[in-house]
């Protein structure tokens, strides 16, 4: 398992990579592994404002639906264009092309409060 050390890590399996007030928010190569192979992602919350662990989209693997929550607040500022098209990004490169939002982060200080790369792991096993 891929486990960047330049991101921040959820419980709920998503990371939060931060530039600026900018936040890059995906799920993690764990969770893209449970999931299997993804055949859809459904955002439409451009433009919202959302709390903290809100649900801001879906992920649709073959077997399964699953929620994604949002690791910090704030308000979705772009969806990922490519994934309407290549889902399966999410599966070959969760952190890199398979990124699914783009967030103006209401307070920079929460993303420190998210796991770091060992604490991830040490979750994940």
């Amino acid at each position: 398992m891929n486990f960047p050390t330049d991101v921040r890590y959820t419980k709920d399996h998503e990371w939060i990579r931060l530039e600026g007030n900018i936040a890059t928010i995906g799920i993690t190569d764990f969770a893209q592994h449970e999931l299997g192979d993804i055949v859809y992602v459904d955002i439409n919350t451009t433009g919202k404002t959302l709390a903290a662990e809100e649900i801001f989209g879906t992920v649709e693997a073959v077997k399964t639906v699953s929620d994604l929550f949002l690791p910090v607040a704030g308000t979705v500022l772009e969806v990922n264009p490519i994934l309407e098209k290549q889902p399966e990004l999410v599966n070959t490169d969760p952190y890199g092309d398979g990124w699914m939002i783009k967030l103006t982060v209401a307070d920079v200080a929460s993303v420190e409060a998210l796991m770091d790369q060992a604490a991830y792991a040490s979750l994940v096993g």
